[in-house]
């Protein structure tokens, strides 16, 4: 297939269009940067310049392609409804698109938020409808253009997608630890983060868009919840840090905007999509990545 993604020269979407060309795939990408863009070209991926809010370049991209990998994401932490409103309008210009072609639209949407207390299923319905909803009520967007002749599946990723060279929410936990002076962990440090290999997420991303039927719900998880006084203790022992117990009431001021999600419990399962897709994830647990000094240089 020939297959048009977005967010192609990012963390995830480096290794899928890596994992997209290695099955015999086509690829064109978009690029924001002339850095990216000649990132992506040194690969073979031939170059789409633009960024989420180049609509029509968006909708041209999608048009001319078998299928779509929407990986990109504005990520705006500080001002949440600038990302909600591009990925929004993004996932309905890509639906538009292509409606009545029965081709694939997959999407990254993530664990967190959708259910507290026990795992996250695929079978657990996304809560976020709407615009002023978190990623735009984007997942449920995307999903209802089922009913509009197209192929959408939702790419669900565990709250850290580790490995080496990776700058998520990992890296940024470790660079607050070496700035603080302690790697620390919210409470008790007993609720749990998904978490998965970005070399796993990528094979289930293009095993997704090879088997998934329409509607799917995909979880890019290969452990089910690591908990975080562990995530503490294994950057403790990276960078050589003593480790702590923040309390509650505490995580904003030490944490900074990534306190929220350090005191969430992301914990969610993957036997699903393992079982529709085949898919058995294989790659370093994160802390065998923390420990062998996957994120020694962040």
């Amino acid at each position: 297939m020939r297959v048009f993604v977005t967010g192609a020269s990012g963390w995830i979407g480096s290794a899928v269009v890596d994992e997209l060309l290695a099955t015999g795939h086509e690829v064109s990408g978009l690029a924001r940067s002339a850095a990216s863009a000649a990132k992506l070209e040194a690969k073979g991926v031939e170059v789409r310049r633009g960024d989420l809010d180049d609509l029509a370049g968006i909708r041209a991209g999608a048009e001319a392609a078998d299928a779509v990998i929407h990986l990109a994401n504005k990520h705006d932490f500080a001002n949440p409804a600038v990302s909600n409103a591009a990925e929004r309008a993004a996932v309905e210009t890509l639906g538009d698109a292509l409606s009545g072609s029965g081709r694939p639209l997959l999407l990254a949407s993530g664990v967190a938020g959708i259910r507290q207390g026990h795992p996250v299923t695929e079978a657990d319905a996304s809560p976020f409808h709407g615009p002023d909803s978190p990623r735009g009520g984007a997942e449920n967007l995307a999903l209802e253009y089922a009913d509009r002749g197209v192929r959408p599946v939702s790419l669900r990723f565990s709250p850290t997608v580790h490995g080496t060279g990776d700058h998520g929410f990992i890296a940024v936990l470790s660079a607050i630890a070496r700035e603080k002076g302690v790697s620390a962990y919210p409470g008790d440090g007993a609720n749990r983060w998904a978490a998965v290999h970005v070399k796993d997420a990528a094979r289930m991303v293009v095993l997704g868009l090879e088997k998934a039927p329409a509607g799917t719900r995909l979880h890019a998880v290969a452990e089910e919840g690591v908990p975080t006084k562990e995530i503490a203790e294994a950057i403790g022992r990276a960078f050589d840090l003593p480790v702590a117990s923040v309390a509650p009431d505490d995580v904003a001021a030490h944490y900074g905007w990534i306190g929220g999600f350090f005191a969430m419990d992301l914990a969610a399962t993957s036997a699903a999509t393992q079982e529709l897709l085949g898919w058995v994830p294989d790659g370093p647990t994160l802390i065998e990545d923390l420990d062998t000094g996957a994120y020694s240089g962040s």
